[in-house]
């Protein structure tokens, strides 16, 4: 991997690795893959040459915060949404550069109507639960149940997960 890696001119290494700090994984990619593409580098070499910069750099990547899932702030987010809460909702949804993750939403009665309170990504469940259970679920949707059921009890509203065992963006919404 790291022939590859010397491979690409110095000013794209530098680059790629600057956006690697600042934790901008798709910058960096694209970085990689369009100055390598001429030497026979497809999207999946450039992903790895990347995620193996990532570790290389460790903790020294300016990573992006994880949302606050605790009981605090989740009810401070919601208490700043206009319209009264009748639900807590998590809903699953992904991309290519996250895989799955749950997005915890508050639900009003404002003509808006969801409000976003938190995204738990894999990564970041882990580094919340740490040791403790994660239980079958997987840790996203494991934190997701425990935050999203804290703060439904705490203000007295349903919490809805429709499908908590395996990823499905396009289970059954909650409704009234």
């Amino acid at each position: 991997m790291s022939i590859r890696w010397e491979s690409l001119p110095a000013g794209i290494r530098e680059q790629a690795d600057g956006y690697v700090l600042q934790d901008r994984l798709l910058f960096a990619v694209r970085t990689v893959w369009e100055a390598g593409r001429a030497q026979g580098l497809d999207l999946n070499a450039a992903q790895d040459l990347i995620a193996a910069r990532y570790e290389h750099f460790g903790d020294r990547v300016a990573r992006t915060p994880d949302c606050p899932v605790d009981l605090d702030s989740l009810a401070a987010r919601a208490a700043g949404f206009p319209g009264r809460l009748v639900a807590v909702e998590a809903v699953w949804d992904g991309d290519t550069v996250h895989d799955w993750f749950v997005n915890l939403l508050a639900i009003t009665e404002d003509p808006a109507g969801e409000h976003h309170l938190a995204t738990i990504h894999w990564g970041a469940a882990v580094r919340a639960l740490g040791d403790t259970d994660r239980g079958p679920l997987g840790p996203h949707a494991a934190l997701a149940t425990r935050a999203g059921s804290a703060l439904a009890t705490h203000r007295g509203v349903p919490f809805h997960f429709a499908s908590p065992t395996e990823p499905d963006d396009e289970a059954p919404r909650w409704r009234p």
